[in-house]
């Protein structure tokens, strides 16, 4: 299973962008994703959760970005989306997305995993 990440780049303050994450798996596998999220890390700080969203379509939210940012996930095409709108300079980051994901293997083992994708740099100017 692996998760590509998109859509980064430099925005000025007040501007918006969209990040997207697909979740793709070797030819022929068959895995289910359940809660899908997105994280961020700046220089020096801890990751932080951004955003997260149940496989039923239930979404949490930082305080930090609540209001400004949505997160959204189109389940046919197995990719989540992190809308982020009236970007601050603090949401300078780079940001990962996640995936809790079950792969059912063809001798019957169900592994259950936790994924992440490579990242994508977001950077705000003021």
């Amino acid at each position: 299973v692996q998760l590509q990440a998109s859509g980064g780049g430099l925005v000025q303050a007040g501007g918006s962008l969209r990040l997207a994450c697909a979740v793709s798996g070797s030819t022929g596998s068959t895995f289910r994703i359940d809660d899908m999220a997105w994280y961020r890390q700046a220089p020096g700080k801890q990751r932080e959760l951004v955003a997260s969203i149940s496989s039923s379509g239930s979404t949490t939210y930082a305080d930090s970005v609540k209001g400004r940012f949505t997160i959204s996930r189109d389940n046919a095409k197995k990719t989540v989306y992190l809308q982020m709108n009236r970007l601050k300079p603090e949401d300078t980051a780079v940001y990962l997305c996640n995936a809790d994901v079950l792969d059912f293997q063809a001798s019957g083992t169900v592994v259950a995993g936790k994924y992440w994708g490579q990242g994508t740099q977001v950077t705000v100017s003021s």
